[in-house]
């Protein structure tokens, strides 16, 4: 009879051999005293038949039904099951009772259909693969018994493809639908929706049944635009960002497994550029589009408005991009200082002007409400020349017209303010200012182009008096001397807000008009006396 005797049983044994499977096994064959007559390892390919359809020995066909892959039989066939009294000539003798030491290697019948078994899937699954979707996805290819034939991550790249259009085997195009990025599937696809009877010519032998350990990394359309995800928009927005603004933002750049590119936290600088301007790929620039100061969106970046085929970097080719942004600051090269007063006196009548000497207390921040600088946590106020170029342009023109007591918030473009290179350690470069700022004192400045004026009529022998010696020449003590009298006395009055010491000095250099250190008569002239020139004079 029959003997059946299961060297070997696997742990696992999802299926067995019915009659009609295909079947793919290696063996030895030998007579019972040992003598091997065959074997299928010394070919170096499996013996592949159907079972239970006549195409093998009556007694292998028994034997094998019930198999598992992996599984390990040896057999015994009496001559009625195998050749019986004729035997095989020159091979097997008449009456011969044949050994078969067995191990199946594969299993399939010709109803089976793709098998798809998911062991993780994320919480999240906005999206699954539909058909002319492309992915990146990661595999290790196996057979049946668990042979590894070809693995993505030994390559450490993944496979790029598109799906349902007939650019992969059948059955894999078939096993990643329904798959959502992170997902991790095991894809088991019978040889006639794989490679067939011939195999792939190289590792995949003819009738191989495949088996795919999948993770998909991404997913997206040709057909797709920018994704817009809305985290954070600030109850307040009174301006959204418009094509040739300049914007300065924050941002974590990651694949759409999570997997992080770039991030501008970690160089502690933001990402400062042009938008609607082509200064940055097609899908930032559309998604940076319409948003407020503070406000904080994610935004899905197809390839083909990213990095494209090619990918840049860390950024493998066809992959999509998340870039999760925080908007710190945005303005527009044309903007002008924004002006914006919450308190002004009632009697407000003498009003800032080029030339005042002003007193006032502010604070500094960004856009975003980062705080830079402030004079109230310094105890003293801010003491400055109107127009004189002691604050940048945009203050400038943010306190003109202002009267003692007025609280106004002035907001300055970086173009009138510090530019693109800022203030190391305190003010980042293209940074837009705020300052809320209250006047608290303010002289009167001279008439523009003079540094000194009398109070009254001028003196007819004016070069004399100030010539105390009567030598005919005047020095810079001299000068000095004299012109500190008629500020102490109330004859005259200094432009205020200059140190005393520069002001005479270059008052006196104007009179001195051969450069010798002294002032003839020839020499002197009051500021109406001659031809209006760039520098100050008496």
């Amino acid at each position: 009879e029959l003997g059946v005797e299961r060297r070997f049983v696997p742990e696992s044994c999802p299926r067995a051999v019915r009659p009609g499977d295909f079947v793919r096994y290696h063996y030895l064959g030998a007579f019972p005293d040992g003598t091997r007559f065959d074997s299928s390892y010394d070919r170096g390919s499996t013996f592949n038949v159907f079972v239970g359809k006549g195409q093998l020995i009556a007694g292998m066909d028994q034997a094998l039904v019930g198999m598992c892959v992996n599984e390990r039989r040896f057999v015994k066939i009496p001559p009625k099951l195998a050749y019986g009294s004729e035997g095989v000539p020159g091979v097997i003798p008449p009456d011969a009772v044949l050994h078969f030491d067995v191990l199946l290697i594969d299993l399939w019948n010709s109803e089976d259909k793709v098998q798809v078994q998911t062991y993780f899937k994320p919480e999240k699954c906005p999206r699954t693969v539909q058909v002319s979707d492309f992915v990146r996805y990661h595999y290790n290819g196996t057979f049946l018994d668990g042979t590894l034939f070809d693995s993505s991550h030994n390559r450490m790249r993944t496979y790029d493809t598109y799906v349902g259009i007939g650019w992969l085997i059948p059955g894999m195009d078939q096993g990643l639908l329904g798959m959502c990025v992170g997902e991790k599937r095991i894809i088991t696809i019978p040889p006639f929706l794989a490679y067939g009877e011939d195999g792939d010519g190289k590792e995949i032998p003819g009738q191989a049944s495949l088996v795919f350990d999948v993770v998909l990394l991404d997913l997206h359309n040709p057909k797709d635009g920018i994704a817009i995800e809305n985290q954070l928009v600030p109850e307040s927005c009174e301006r959204r960002s418009q094509t040739g603004d300049f914007l300065r933002y924050h941002y974590n750049g990651t694949l759409l497994d999570g997997t992080l590119f770039d991030s501008s936290y970690s160089r502690n600088r933001t990402y400062d550029t042009y938008v609607g301007k082509g200064y940055v790929i097609a899908g930032m620039d559309e998604g940076l589009l319409g948003v407020c100061t503070g406000e904080k969106r994610r935004i899905i970046i197809p390839p083909h408005l990213g990095y494209g085929e090619e990918g840049r970097g860390k950024i493998p080719g066809s992959a999509v991009l998340v870039f999760d942004i925080h908007v710190v600051d945005f303005h527009n090269p044309s903007d002008s200082v924004s002006i914006t007063v919450h308190y002004k006196p009632s009697n407000c009548t003498v009003l800032s002007k080029k030339g005042d000497y002003l007193k006032y207390h502010y604070n500094a921040s960004l856009l975003d409400g980062t705080l830079l600088d402030s004079t109230h946590s310094l105890g003293k106020t801010y003491n400055i020349v109107l127009g004189s170029g002691q604050v940048v342009l945009g203050m400038d023109m943010g306190l003109q017209d202002m009267c003692v007591g007025e609280r106004r918030t002035v907001v300055i473009p970086p173009h009138l303010g510090y530019g693109e290179d800022g203030v190391e350690g305190e003010v980042p470069g293209s940074a837009v200012l705020v300052f809320d700022i209250e006047l608290l004192e303010l002289v009167s400045g001279l008439p523009e182009g003079y540094m000194f004026v009398w109070n009254g009529e001028v003196s007819p022998n004016l070069f004399e008096e100030i010539d105390q010696n009567h030598d005919g020449e005047v020095l810079l003590e001299e000068f000095s001397e004299y012109i500190q009298t008629q500020v102490d006395t109330g004859k005259g009055k200094l432009a205020p807000g200059f140190d005393f010491e520069k002001i005479v000095k270059n008052m006196f250099t104007n009179q001195d008009r051969d450069g010798n250190g002294k002032v003839t008569a020839e020499e002197f002239k009051l500021k109406d006396q001659e031809a209006k020139e760039e520098h100050d004079e008496l």
